[in-house]
């Protein structure tokens, strides 16, 4: 498959991808205390107890959107082919998501979040043990970046990549990351496998039913644990890789979507993509723009990404 037999401009993680196959209080000392010190002391009432400070996102509040912007570095963690996060380790990549934070500032009215997205798992050549052509990274491996990123006030995104299996499925594997106020999900249908299917043979497609599915799971897990809203990233760069989507549902109040223009290209490429995305969006949805450091010619620098209009609402670099 060759990029100009597509109508939109391929990804470059249809190549890269694939290189992988791979206190409790303890007793009052004073409970034991006389009579008469007991009948003294019974009338201090005993204090009450502080309720705990809602979580909130980073910079304040519990609403994603339109309170800030974000921009992430995207890839696998040790593994640079698949995008910038890669080539470094959490400390270092927490610095870099900064730095390039702070580059789109000029540019934006709101305050701009860096933040992470973690390919956690990883589409791969073979069926692998389980059978379901995808990699998935053990939550211990992942953890160390996403401490990192809570300790620098960088934003996570967790991106799968599931090939058989569903996306609801491998969410699940990640809950007790997602139990923390400052984690969002990544969907990634260009890797969403049918029975039969393989990578780099089609462009991988999921249905609006199944998207629903684990944004309504998604939803619940946040409201249930008192957090933040949500950001969660569809994305997408053909239309055939997401089958009805105008039944897609942005109306859950736990949950920010944004929808993510994920082509490479030139410049009129990438417009062309962006415009025709945004057809038919369901309400609800933000849009979001992807950069590419080598595949891109050129790469837009932050001045002429944040000129698009409409303008991002989540950038990512790989």
């Amino acid at each position: 498959m060759t990029r100009s037999s597509l109508p939109l401009p391929l990804v470059p993680a249809l190549c890269a991808a694939l290189l992988l196959t791979g206190c409790a209080q303890g007793a009052d000392p004073g409970a034991a205390a006389t009579p008469a010190a007991s009948a003294s002391s019974s009338a201090a009432p005993s204090p009450t107890p502080t309720p705990e400070e809602p979580a909130e996102l980073i910079g304040g509040g519990t609403e994603v959107f339109p309170d800030r912007r974000m921009v992430a570095l995207y890839g696998r963690p040790g593994t640079p082919a698949l995008g910038v996060l890669g080539e470094q380790g959490p400390e270092e990549s927490a610095v870099r998501a900064k730095e390039l934070a702070t580059q789109y500032e000029p540019f934006s009215e709101v305050p701009v979040v860096p933040a992470f997205e973690i390919i956690a798992t990883t589409a791969s050549a073979g069926p692998g043990e389980d059978g379901d052509y995808s990699e998935e990274l053990p939550v211990e491996e992942l953890r160390p970046y996403v401490e990192a990123a809570a300790e620098q006030d960088v934003y996570v995104v967790l991106d799968l990549q599931p090939g058989r299996q569903d996306f609801l499925s491998q969410a699940q594997q990640y809950q007790e990351l997602l139990e923390l106020p400052n984690v969002g999900l990544a969907l990634d249908p260009e890797w969403r496998l049918a029975p039969g299917q393989v990578h780099m043979v089609q462009i991988g497609s999921v249905d609006a039913a199944e998207i629903n599915a684990t944004t309504a799971w998604l939803a619940e897990l946040t409201r249930e644990n008192d957090l933040p809203q949500k950001v969660v990233v569809l994305h997408q760069f053909a239309e055939s890789m997401i089958t009805n989507r105008h039944l897609v549902d942005a109306s859950r109040p736990e949950l920010a979507l944004v929808l993510h223009a994920d082509g490479h290209g030139t410049p009129e490429l990438k417009r062309g993509t962006w415009e025709r995305l945004q057809q038919g969006l369901p309400e609800g949805i933000r849009m979001a723009w992807k950069n590419f450091y080598d595949e891109d010619t050129p790469t837009f620098t932050p001045e002429e990404t944040s000129a698009i209009e409409p303008q991002p609402w989540f950038v990512s670099y790989q």
